[in-house]
């Protein structure tokens, strides 16, 4: 009657194991992964990338490079976690910028969000 109760064990060790595997993997190691084949593990580096503050010199350039992407989900994700930064991505405000005119609504919408954390005073309406 509840069988799928068996299952839930199993399910919680795939949920912790898929949650938490991008986060126990060096800077290096997620930048390297910008370059996988396979769009799912390009978007878990993208946004594991964004939490990593303190590594902000290796990390802006390397989401300024996933900019341009193929998949739009990835360049979304890259000018998102690029806003994280702060006054810290200064240097990605120029790419930001030809982000805005992305041919994907959502990752224009992400630049200029960004763009807004970057360098409120060039945000659009500013």
């Amino acid at each position: 009657m509840f069988r799928w109760q068996r299952f839930v064990p199993g399910i919680a060790l795939l949920l912790v194991v898929f949650i938490g595997g991008c986060g126990k993997e060096s800077t290096g190691q997620l930048i390297e992964k910008l370059k996988a084949p396979d769009s799912l593990t390009r978007l878990k580096a993208v946004r594991t990338l964004a939490e990593r503050k303190e590594d902000a010199a290796e990390v802006v350039p390397a989401l300024m490079e996933a900019l341009k992407d193929e998949d739009a989900a990835i360049r979304r994700g890259a000018a998102l976690g690029l806003g994280t930064f702060g006054a810290e991505a200064h240097s990605a405000v120029p790419a930001l910028r030809i982000a805005q005119s992305d041919r994907e609504p959502s990752v224009r919408k992400a630049a200029v969000s960004a763009l807004s954390y970057i360098a409120p005073t060039s945000a659009p309406g500013k």
